[in-house]
């Protein structure tokens, strides 16, 4: 897949070749989205299946905030749409430089989803040092600024919540939470990605979104 780098940012630009088209649980919305992707990390799961569906939902993006930042994002025509995107910097790279290229990521994601109505993320009370602390202060910052530029309501979702509705546990492990995702018929391979589905899973079932 050939690659453009976006305003010398680390981005590359979307193409129509990256689709993820996957299913939801038996009754809930499903949707698609062309997948944006950075330099580096970033993947797109396989196709399984379509179904028709009145295209009425609220287009709903969830978020795993971290270096390696997991999404899914629920557009409007009923396919679910995934990955994880690569926030680390690079080299002689300032440090605020992951934070502009994160913003400049959720603008394209808004602009292939057309519209994006409402935004989750983790909500993590602990990290597992300084340096991630401040990582994941930096990207909610950037964050609540985006969605309050563009008027689009946020949430934030405590981790413990997010794992139970999941797998019944608060205190899942990552493996469980995978198996979770895959059990619901999603191809994944990395945790961030499995803790956003998971995440707007939570939202589509509790939220009426």
């Amino acid at each position: 897949m050939a690659k453009t780098t976006a305003s010398g940012l680390g981005l590359t630009q979307p193409t129509t070749q990256n689709i993820n088209v996957l299913h939801v649980r038996a009754g809930a919305p499903k949707e698609k989205l062309l997948y944006s992707e950075s330099d580096a990390s970033d993947r797109v799961g396989g196709a399984v299946g379509q179904e028709n569906q009145v295209n009425c939902a609220l287009t709903v993006l969830a978020l795993d905030l971290g270096t390696t930042t997991g999404w899914a994002l629920r557009p409007r025509d009923q396919q679910i749409a995934h990955g994880f995107v690569s926030l680390r910097p690079q080299r002689f790279e300032g440090g605020g430089m992951r934070y502009l290229r994160f913003k400049r990521w959720l603008s394209e994601l808004k602009g292939m989803a057309t519209d994006i109505h409402a935004v989750y993320f983790e909500e993590v009370r602990r990290h597992a040092g300084v340096d991630a602390a401040h990582v994941y202060g930096g990207l909610l910052a950037t964050l609540t600024s985006w969605c309050e530029h563009h008027n689009i309501p946020y949430q934030g979702v405590p981790v413990g919540t997010i794992k139970k509705h999941a797998t019944g546990k608060g205190n899942a492990g990552k493996d469980e939470v995978i198996a979770a995702m895959r059990a619901k018929g999603h191809a994944i391979a990395d945790d961030n990605e499995a803790d956003a589905l998971a995440l707007l899973h939570w939202a589509i079932e509790t939220q009426e979104a």
